[in-house]
């Protein structure tokens, strides 16, 4: 048989059917393709615009461009004007010319002047701490010929200014440097807080302004703040300040000062010394050693002794009076602190009681705020009434 020639199904191929032929197989399926990843997005790149040429506005030949208008300046503050001394000393008497005018309106208004009446005038003048003597004197004034007869206000306080200024003007002394006497020796003393060192500084200004030369002693070692106050003071004048470290001896440095003061031809020598209370002995002593120190070198110093008062204190400027008169010597009275919370009226009892002469009075912390003193101005003030013609 040839192996072209089909094989002859047997028995068994043909009763199975096992002779039939096996169908065609589908193809198998192709496997489907992976899913590729999605393309990421690319962002549109868009074209910057090119800025639009600034085109300068055509100008007229004949307009010229306009001017930039600048804001507006600020109204510079107004400047308060400087008030008068007159008032600045009214101002600062204020607390006692009201107590006084007050209690004398009250008293005599609608009322005819009689012996109770008198007396509780006398009450008001008192606390009002013009002492007792001036405070009879006055109530004996307004008293003269008026018993039984109604009294205007206005009248007392005329009686008052009138016997004020009476009492006041024999003490109303102007401070005289002798011009012969170089250094005129000037020695402040005062209790702390008074104002001294301050009122040393202003006196100092004073004696530059009139073309003296000065110098200041720093004596005052126990404080430091006034050492350096001094300082201060010094080169805002132009005056030549001696100053030791706190706690040297206060009279071998005012020695010192007065050495200096000498060989140079200084004019005026301004020494400070430690505030201290009247009360205290062994400050007192202290203060009495500078005065035997500057004696060794010259017998006539110091040629004045100032006294600084807080006219706050009311009588306690009494016992101050007393007490630096006999230690220091005492020549004259500066009055500080007349800031409308003073008591004025004591500078009248220590007029009536010791007849010390009054330099200046001072009303406040600038160098103008101190300025000889006036007894018409200051009797007006204190009565309540207007400034002197």
């Amino acid at each position: 048989m040839s192996e072209t020639e089909p094989k002859k199904r047997g028995f068994f191929s043909k009763l199975f059917g096992l002779d039939q032929p096996e169908p065609p197989r589908p193809p198998e399926p192709a496997p489907a393709p992976l899913p590729e990843p999605p393309a990421e997005p690319v962002a549109e790149i868009v074209p910057e615009a090119e800025p639009e040429a600034q085109v300068a506005p055509e100008i007229p030949p004949d307009e010229s461009p306009p001017l930039p208008i600048a804001p507006p300046e600020p109204a510079p503050e107004p400047v308060q004007p400087k008030r008068s001394w007159w008032r600045r000393l009214r101002d600062g008497l204020s607390r006692t010319s009201s107590a006084l005018t007050t209690g004398i309106s009250d008293l005599f208004t609608k009322r005819k002047l009689d012996a109770a009446t008198l007396e509780d005038l006398e009450d008001i003048l008192i606390q009002a701490d013009l002492g007792l003597a001036t405070s009879a004197r006055i109530a004996k004034a307004v008293g003269e010929g008026r018993y039984d007869k109604q009294i205007e206000p206005e009248e007392v306080k005329a009686i008052l200014a009138r016997e004020v200024e009476a009492i006041l003007t024999p003490v109303a002394t102007p401070l005289a440097i002798d011009a012969t006497k170089k250094p005129f020796v000037i020695l402040m003393v005062g209790v702390n807080g008074s104002g001294k060192t301050t009122t040393i500084g202003k006196l100092a200004a004073k004696f530059r302004a009139e073309g003296k030369s000065v110098m200041l002693a720093a004596g005052d070692t126990f404080r430091a703040a006034a050492i350096e106050q001094l300082k201060v003071w010094g080169e805002r004048t132009g005056a030549h300040v001696v100053a030791g470290q706190q706690g040297a001896d206060a009279a071998g440095l005012a020695f010192e000062a007065l050495q200096k003061a000498k060989a140079e031809g200084t004019d005026v020598l301004l020494i400070d010394t430690a505030g201290r209370l009247q009360n205290k002995t062994g400050l007192m002593d202290e203060l009495a050693k500078v005065v035997r120190v500057i004696r060794k070198l010259d017998a006539e110093t110091p040629h004045a002794a100032l006294l600084v008062l807080d006219a706050t204190v009311g009588q306690n400027a009494v016992s101050q009076v007393e007490a630096f008169r006999e230690t220091a010597g005492v020549t004259g009275l500066v009055m500080t602190k007349l800031d409308g919370t003073a008591r004025g009226g004591i500078l009248v009892a220590l007029a009536a009681q010791f007849g010390l002469p009054v330099h200046f009075i001072g009303v406040g912390e600038s160098v103008d705020d101190l300025e000889p003193f006036s007894a018409r101005d200051f009797a007006r003030a204190v009565a309540g009434l207007g400034e002197a013609a």
